[in-house]
């Protein structure tokens, strides 16, 4: 029977199990509550994000949620107007979205012209100015006004005419929400914060 060997034990424990432990711990604190990467898989946001481009997104900026509970941590602040975020699909429950948030729960969205209306007023700053949004789907036809109903948000792709958004399928849950993509890390040529004006 082999003897326990208890200083050979500490040995791999601190030099190798525990540090191991530690790192694993860290990261799924940092990839829960603070950053997540993602990898963008359409041209549905393009040009202000293209496909392959990988992107850290920050999660503590809206409040992280703890898995498995219904617990949301403390915001930094609420989603604005042109933020681009990242969201589980309302449609396809496993897949993940990333578009620009356009309008909360409350608000009154118009597209007009090919510009974006919330609650009558024209949203024609830079996060949105870049682009032309076209009227299609039943949440975007022309001349409709859509009422975000309360704990929904609404969100459109900037590639408005390849971008199957909240025009078609409506709205998102506010507990769907992940988090504010804040920069393109990946490929090297493409590093850059994101900041939201759909600058190439």
């Amino acid at each position: 029977m082999m003897k326990f060997d208890r200083a050979r034990w500490e040995y791999w424990w601190q030099e190798w199990i525990k540090p191991v432990i530690i790192a694993a711990i860290l990261a799924f604190f940092i990839r829960t509550f603070v950053i997540q990467p993602f990898k963008i898989p359409s041209n549905s946001m393009y040009p202000t994000l293209r496909p392959g481009d990988r992107i850290f997104v920050s999660k503590f900026i809206y409040g992280a949620r703890v898995p498995f509970t219904g617990i949301q941590l403390p915001e930094v602040r609420p989603p604005e107007f042109g933020d681009i975020v990242v969201f589980k699909s309302p449609v396809e429950k496993k897949k993940f979205l990333v578009k620009r948030f356009i309008a909360s729960g409350g608000d009154t969205v118009e597209i007009k012209d090919g510009r974006v209306y919330v609650d009558g007023e024209e949203k024609d700053s830079g996060k949105v100015g870049n682009f032309f949004y076209y009227n299609r789907g039943e949440y975007g036809s022309e001349g409709g006004k859509i009422k975000v109903p309360e704990n929904y948000f609404y969100v459109l792709g900037d590639n408005s005419a390849n971008s199957m958004d909240s025009r078609y399928w409506g709205f998102v849950p506010d507990e769907n929400l992940v988090g504010k993509a804040f920069l393109i890390h990946w490929p090297i040529r493409r590093i850059r914060l994101i900041d939201g004006t759909g600058k190439r």
